[in-house]
């Protein structure tokens, strides 16, 4: 991989932010060259959220995307605003527990996760922007999950350290979700 543009999107609160960090943080471990540029609404909580991350082997001139490769939509708005954006051949990982809708471009791969119930249902629903983060990163191949795992213990502070193994189990169900969908 030379570079990867990406664009994560959803609700204020769904953890877009950290999921993008999580990807940028990872890149870092690895020495590669990375920006990591957040947006969000006046309501941190439920307005919307995204977060424009790039990963590559040349130094990045711009933060700014304007074609992402990979599109990530946690909530329906963020599909709608996002989805035509996304380079022909990229691909658009849905939540298909909260998005009612199909993606409607042909030219690009779309992949289904229902986030938010499988977290839901392991008692972690906070926790469906890292079971995504685990099917993007599978489906992907950016990094694996045990460099994933590396990211989640590195970056998460000594007084929050019992945060990671709930994230983590989240990005490995994300990564097996894809697996048994191949």
């Amino acid at each position: 991989m030379n570079s990867c543009e990406m664009i994560l999107a959803g609700f204020g609160g769904q953890g877009i932010l950290f999921a993008g960090k999580m990807l940028a943080y990872a890149a870092m471990l690895r020495n590669r060259h990375l920006s990591w540029l957040p947006s969000y609404g006046p309501e941190m909580r439920g307005g919307t959220a995204n977060c424009h991350v790039i990963i590559s082997d040349d130094p990045v001139g711009s933060p700014i995307i304007l074609k992402p490769d990979i599109m990530v939509a946690m909530n329906r708005p963020s599909l709608d605003k996002f989805e035509d954006e996304v380079v022909p051949g990229g691909m658009i990982f849905v939540d298909s527990s909260l998005i009612d809708r199909r993606v409607k471009r042909t030219d690009v791969e779309a992949v289904y996760i229902n986030a938010t119930e499988t977290a839901d249902k392991a008692g972690r629903k906070t926790l469906a922007n890292m079971v995504m983060l685990g099917a993007v990163i599978e489906k992907t191949g950016l990094f694996s999950t045990d460099e994933m795992k590396e990211t989640i213990i590195k970056s998460i502070p000594a007084k929050k350290a019992a945060l990671a193994a709930p994230n983590i189990e989240a990005v490995e169900m994300g990564a097996e979700y894809i697996r048994k969908n191949k």
